[in-house]
C-alpha cells in the first residue's frame, strides 16, 4: 500500500486531503463549536500548532462554496460525519469570510498596512460574483472600490463588517468569520515601532465586525496571546476566550499522544516514540499533555529518509525567539537564576497576567515570563493560590525549547564578551599571573547565565568564548598534542611571549579545587601536551590549571621552561 505523503505547511483542509496527506483528524472541533456555542471564540495557541488548518477546515464545512461546487466529500470519512444530522445539517449553510493577518509582518506601517488590505481585497474578490446582485448602487460602487484596492480610509476600517452585509443580503443567511493570526501585527508592529497606529487599525476593524454587527452568525479568531486590554475587543461582551489554561478545547490544537503514536505506527518509526517525546512533548493546554505537530511532522519526514536522524530543533526556525531574546538580554540577576533553574531542569513561580499587552512587555520581568508561557516557551506544572493572586508555576517543556534557550544564551554571553573590555583579562593570563587571571573569570562567572554548571563542556565552552577574539595570538581548542588532547592552547604572534596551556577540571566540593588545579597541571605535564611547541619556536609555556565549582573558579599556573630534545 502506497503510504500517504506527510504535509509540511500546508494550511488548506480541502488541498490537504484531496491531495492524499496523511491527516490528524480534528474535525470533531466543529461539534464542540456547535455544542458550546458564542458569538465570537478568540483562541490562543502557540504558532505552529494547527490554528490556520483548523480555520480552514471550519471555512470547508460551514461555507456555501461561492461557485455553486459541495466539498461535502472532504469530511465523508471524518469524525464529524460520525455525529449524525443534528451536526451535519449545518455543513455548507453559511457564507464565510476567512482573513489570514500574518501578512501584517512588515517592517513598517506603510507596507503592513498595505498587505492587510490587500488580504482584504482578496476575499471581495473571492466573493466578486455577489456585487451585480446588491441592490443598492452605492453598495456595488463600494464593493468594487475595495476590490480595486483604491477605498478611502474609512471603507478599510469597516471593510469586513460591509462584506458580511452584502453576503447576508445575497445569501439570506447570517455570515461566519473566520479571522487567523490576529495578533501577528501588533507582534510585529511593537518590535517595529508603530504598535499604536496598528493597534488603532485593528481595532476598528474588528469593533465594526464582531460587536456591532446583525449579520454576523458567529465568529472565530486565532492568535497566540489574549490580548483584551489594548481595547481590541472592547465591548465585546459575547466573545469566549479559550486559552492554553482552558481544558476545553484543548486537544484540537497541536497532537495529543494517541495522535502521536498512529502517526509513527502508520510510518513504522514506533521506536522513535520515546525520542520524540523527549524532544517535542511536554506542553500543556488545561490538563492535557501536548506534542509540536510541526516539528513532530518534521522529524518524521527526516526520519523516513535517515532512519538514524537526531532530532533538530525545527520549530526555532519558524517562531519568532524575540521574547527569550528580550528576557536574557535584559536579565537581571534574579532573572538569570530563573534562567539557569529552568535549563537545569528546575521550575519557576510567577505571578498570572492573561491580560497582558505587547506594550507591556517592558514594565516587568513578570510581563515577559507570562509571554513566554503563552506562546508556548514555558510549560504549566501547577496554578498556585496566594494573597488573592494567581501564580503560575512553570517549567521548560522539552530538549528542543531547551536548546533554544541555550542558543539565546550563547548568542547573548558572545555579544557581551564583544562589548566588554577583556584586556586586563588577556594579560594576566600571558603573564602567567594566576590571581588576576582567577579575578576576572570570576567576575564574569557571577554575570553570566549559565546552564549545566557540573559538565567540564560548558566550562570549556566559557572559556573559549572569552579567548576566541582574543588579538595577537592563535587560540585551538581540544587538538591532539603530545599522549592527549588538550583544552586549550594560546600561541602569540609573537614567539619571545610564553605559550599557554588550559586545562579544566570541575570539583564535587568547594573545598577541592586546589587539589584539582593541581591535578590539572600535572596532567599537562604527563601527558606532554607541550611538546610540539619548542619545534614551533616557543621557549616558554604557562600550564594554566582551572578548577571549577558552580560560579566559583580557582586557578594555578606553572612557568616551564622549553627545550628542544635535539637527541631525539
Amino acid at each position: 500500500m502506497e503510504l500517504k505523503r506527510i504535509p509540511v505547511g500546508y494550511e488548506d483542509y480541502k488541498e490537504l486531503v484531496e491531495g492524499n496527506f496523511y491527516y490528524v483528524d480534528k474535525t470533531l472541533l466543529i461539534k464542540e463549536l456547535l455544542d458550546n456555542y458564542a458569538k465570537a471564540h478568540l483562541f490562543t495557541r502557540p504558532r505552529r500548532f494547527g490554528k490556520s488548518l483548523n480555520l480552514s477546515m471550519l471555512r470547508y464545512f460551514f461555507e456555501k462554496p461561492v461557485d455553486g461546487s459541495s466539498n461535502v466529500h472532504l469530511f465523508a470519512d471524518k469524525k464529524i460525519a460520525e455525529q449524525g444530522e443534528q451536526y451535519i445539517k449545518y455543513q455548507e449553510q453559511y457564507p464565510v469570510i476567512m482573513l489570514s493577518l500574518k501578512s501584517g509582518k512588515q517592517a513598517n506601517y506603510e507596507n503592513s498596512l498595505a498587505m492587510l488590505k490587500l488580504e482584504i481585497c482578496k476575499e471581495y474578490k473571492r466573493h466578486r460574483l455577489i456585487v451585480d446582485e446588491l441592490t443598492d448602487v452605492d453598495d456595488q460602487k463600494r464593493f468594487l472600490t475595495i476590490c480595486s484596492g483604491k477605498a478611502e480610509e474609512y471603507m478599510w476600517l469597516e471593510a469586513i463588517a460591509f462584506l458580511s452585509r452584502c453576503l447576508k443580503q445575497y445569501y439570506k443567511k447570517k455570515v461566519v468569520i473566520l479571522i487567523d493570526e490576529y495578533d501577528v501585527p501588533l507582534e510585529n508592529a511593537f518590535y517595529c515601532g508603530f504598535y499604536e497606529q496598528m493597534t488603532s487599525f485593528i481595532r476598528s476593524l474588528f469593533e465594526s465586525a464582531l460587536k456591532t454587527n446583525p449579520a454576523l452568525e458567529f465568529a472565530v479568531i486565532t492568535g497566540c496571546l489574549r490580548i483584551s486590554r489594548e481595547s481590541i475587543f472592547t465591548g465585546l461582551n459575547n466573545l469566549w476566550i479559550s486559552s492554553i489554561l482552558d481544558e476545553r478545547y484543548a486537544g484540537y490544537f497541536g497532537f495529543v499522544q494517541e495522535e502521536v503514536d498512529c502517526l509513527l505506527g502508520y510510518y513504522g518509526l514506533l521506536e522513535k516514540t520515546e525520542l520524540i517525546k523527549e524532544w517535542y512533548d511536554g506542553y500543556r493546554f488545561g490538563r492535557t499533555e501536548v506534542y509540536n505537530p510541526w516539528s513532530v511532522i518534521n522529524f518524521v519526514i527526516d526520519s523516513r529518509a535517515n532512519v538514524d536522524k537526531f532530532p533538530s530543533e525545527y520549530w526555532s526556525n519558524t517562531s519568532s525567539n524575540s521574547i527569550v531574546r528580550d528576557l536574557i538580554f535584559r536579565a537581571d540577576s534574579e532573572t538569570k537564576q530563573d534562567i539557569e533553574n529552568l535549563i537545569n531542569g528546575g521550575m519557576v513561580r510567577k505571578q498570572l497576567h492573561e491580560n497582558i499587552t505587547y506594550g507591556d512587555i517592558n514594565h516587568s520581568s513578570d510581563n515577559l515570563w507570562n509571554f513566554l508561557f503563552f506562546t508556548g516557551y514555558l510549560k504549566l506544572v501547577s496554578i498556585e493560590q496566594a494573597e488573592q493572586q494567581q501564580y503560575l508555576v512553570m517549567k521548560i517543556p522539552n530538549i528542543e525549547i531547551k536548546n533554544i534557550y541555550r542558543n539565546q544564551i550563547s548568542d547573548w554571553f558572545h555579544f557581551e564578551m564583544k562589548e566588554r573590555n577583556l584586556s586586563v583579562l588577556y594579560k594576566s593570563l600571558l603573564d602567567g599571573n594566576a590571581q588576576l587571571f582567577q579575578k576576572e573569570i570570576n567576575y564574569l562567572l557571577r554575570s553570566s547565565i549559565s546552564y549545566m554548571d557540573n559538565l567540564e563542556s560548558f566550562y570549556h565552552g566559557f572559556i573559549m568564548g572569552l579567548l576566541i577574539n582574543m588579538e595577537g595570538a592563535i587560540v585551538r581548542s581540544n587538538r591532539e598534542a603530545g599522549n592527549g588532547r588538550y583544552d586549550i592552547c594560546v600561541k602569540p604572534y609573537d614567539i619571545e611571549q610564553p605559550s599557554v596551556i588550559l586545562e579544566f577540571k570541575i570539583a564535587d566540593k568547594y573545598e577541592r579545587l586546589d587539589e584539582i588545579c593541581n591535578r590539572a597541571l600535572d596532567q599537562i605535564a604527563v601527558r606532554n601536551y607541550d611538546v610540539e611547541l619548542p619545534e614551533e619556536g616557543y621557549r616558554k609555556c604557562i600550564y594554566t590549571g582551572i578548577g571549577f565549582f558552580r560560579k566559583v573558579c580557582r586557578v594555578k599556573t606553572r612557568i616551564v621552561e622549553l627545550s628542544i630534545d635535539f637527541d631525539s
